[in-house]
């Protein structure tokens, strides 16, 4: 079992050189009979079924086979056990390349990986430049995280170090052939440049596919070309370039699941979208991302096109607050969820007759409204002006603010995004001590893509993300709310725990003991923190993707049999609003403002 033999497509070239070519990992066997490529770098066959695999493996020993798994396992090692007595060569892939002793290290599941390494007369171990290190050390501790993230072993079944040749009395001197074969195919220009040079750190474990959303629902075969993952997206475009790795990128519904487990500590969400942003440098920009770049970079057309959305909508939203009849065109592919309509007012417009004025006030902050908020949800931001008020805060709202830019980063459109970037840190220049941001997905990328996209001197950049707070946060951490000033009614509540807040900015406890103080009784949901399935512009590019994550985290929420399920996000509620509504779910779907603003005294 080889990755990079999967990468160069070695047993093709071979087997057109007229080699018979075996594989003896059980589920690279497996895929190899089926004429597939691996759909998990540790678990190749994993897309597959036991019922599957017994009629495969029928139809290859020409007798019927049993489904049970055990007995299979029994199938395949006869059916390998003559391969390996009789084969000339065995080729393995390998994990380590000790470089002071010149020892290799070899982790599997299985013994076949010894098999290979032992009994052919000649011995050929194939990996990536990157897999030299310095000394057992080095590797011993690449070793201790590789199997715990791959498989939740504290340590494989087989760690097997080789030095050199051993004995062989079959062949001619009685003495081994090994040959290691390093390859480069992009590895040293990874190396060199600054940003992705972290990617070579990767160990393979295959975790940032186990925890990605998307990963889930399509498969290996669909969210990698060889490997696959998050991870895969990026090797894709160095090794086997950006015609395979363009459409791939796109996958990413940017959930930072894959940032959190790596234990390689890779920006791999980052990583991806600098991908998509060089694809589009060199290909060119499609027509409808060049046209939003155009239209939301000028925030006075973007606001005034949000505007005459407006009026366009009344005849599919009679008047409503849903949308309640997508055009034809949009209705079998968008129709799982409702859809909310534009406000009739956005907040920009109704901020001066609402804002509070507060006498000594404790901190003076502004509020980042984003333009969901702004234009779909102002109620969300009018709960947030009240519970601030009654806690002595004094807020502002700079009318120079616009998009945060997140969705232009999202489709490649880097330049634009910095733009975007640039005009709102101008029009948060005031003196405020904090600015709050009810989005989880604008805190994220205010707080740490600004200063990425900005570059990390840009001090102006620096003292804006610095100040940068979400609103769970800011009322735990800086205000200290106290339970006194709110109802307490014991409503059932569960958690949506966005993307971007729980993992994006480390904010976990905070919306829970909010809950506690304002009055509600917490029941935690087992996927609290698994994505929605919204991912902004993702959730309108792939829908049937995006519906099925929504439906199972529908049924999670469903299970804690909550009155009401709150999150911190104008996306996740549009999502989760949007899908409990069309699946009548036994709960309504509020942003955590609007929660404790209904329980203010």
């Amino acid at each position: 079992k080889s990755m990079t033999a999967e990468e160069t497509l070695l047993n093709h070239r071979l087997e057109k050189d007229n080699l018979e070519i075996t594989e003896t990992d059980l589920g690279e066997w497996i895929i190899q009979l089926r004429k597939e490529g691996p759909s998990h770098m540790v678990m190749p066959a994993i897309h597959l079924s036991r019922y599957q695999v017994a009629d495969l493996f029928s139809d290859v020993t020409g007798q019927e086979q049993s489904n049970d798994i055990q007995r299979l396992v029994k199938v395949a090692r006869r059916e390998l056990r003559q391969k390996f007595a009789e084969a000339d060569m065995g080729i393995s892939g390998l994990n380590f390349a000790i470089a002071e002793t010149g020892t290799i290290g070899i982790v599997t599941n299985e013994g076949n990986g010894r098999l290979t390494t032992t009994l052919p007369r000649v011995h050929v171990a194939l990996a990536g430049i990157e897999k030299l290190c310095g000394t057992l050390d080095d590797a011993l501790k690449a070793l201790k995280v590789l199997t715990k993230n791959a498989t939740g072993q504290a340590l494989t079944s087989y760690v097997t170090w080789i030095s050199g040749a051993n004995e062989c009395l079959t062949a001619p001197d009685q003495k081994k052939e090994m040959h290691i074969v390093f390859l480069d195919n992009g590895r040293s220009a990874m190396a060199k440049d600054p940003l992705f040079a972290q990617v070579l750190r990767c160990v393979r474990c295959g975790a940032c596919a186990n925890v990605c959303p998307v990963y889930r629902m399509v498969g290996g075969h669909q969210m990698g070309h060889i490997y696959i993952g998050a991870i895969g997206l990026i090797l894709t475009y160095f090794f086997h370039g950006k015609e395979k790795a363009k459409n791939l990128v796109q996958n990413c519904i940017n959930c930072e699941a894959c940032k959190h487990v790596c234990v390689a500590g890779i920006d791999l969400p980052r990583l991806i979208k600098e991908v998509h942003a060089r694809i589009l440098e060199e290909d060119g920009h499609p027509l409808p991302s060049l046209l939003l770049a155009k239209l939301m970079k000028n925030r006075k057309l973007f606001h005034r096109f949000l505007r005459t959305a407006k009026v366009a909508q009344l005849p599919l939203t009679g008047g409503s607050s849903y949308i309640r009849h997508l055009p034809q065109i949009f209705a079998k592919d968008h129709g799982f969820r409702a859809l909310p309509a534009i406000a009739e007012k956005p907040f920009r417009d109704r901020f001066q007759d609402l804002r509070p004025q507060v006498d000594n006030p404790k901190f003076r902050v502004a509020l980042f409204s984003g333009c969901v908020q702004d234009f779909v949800y102002p109620e969300q931001l009018e709960a947030a002006l009240k519970v601030l008020a009654a806690h002595d805060v004094q807020v502002e709202f700079p009318m120079d603010q616009s998009c945060c830019g997140l969705p232009l980063q999202m489709m490649g459109e880097k330049k634009a995004g910095i733009d975007v970037a640039l005009q709102n840190i101008e029009a948060m220049a005031g003196e405020y001590d904090y600015i709050i941001t009810l989005c989880a997905s604008c805190a994220s990328h205010l707080k740490h893509n600004y200063p990425f996209l900005l570059g990390e001197d840009h001090a102006q950049a620096k003292d804006f993300a610095d100040k940068v707070i979400p609103f769970s946060a800011f009322l735990v951490d800086v205000v200290g709310v106290k339970s006194e000033v709110f109802e307490q009614t014991q409503t059932r509540a569960t958690l949506h725990a966005p993307c971007h807040l729980c993992r994006g900015m480390n904010v976990v406890e905070q919306p829970r003991q909010l809950l506690a103080l304002g009055g509600y009784e917490y029941a935690q949901a087992d996927q609290e923190q698994v994505c929605c399935g919204f991912g902004g512009t993702y959730s309108a590019k792939f829908p049937a993707v995006s519906e099925q994550i929504l439906q199972h985290k529908l049924t999670d929420a469903a299970r804690t049999q909550a009155e009401v399920l709150v999150t911190e996000c104008p996306g996740c509620v549009m999502q989760l609003r949007g899908g409990a509504k069309k699946n009548r779910s036994p709960f309504e779907v509020q942003h955590i403002a609007e929660v404790l603003a209904d329980h203010l005294k």
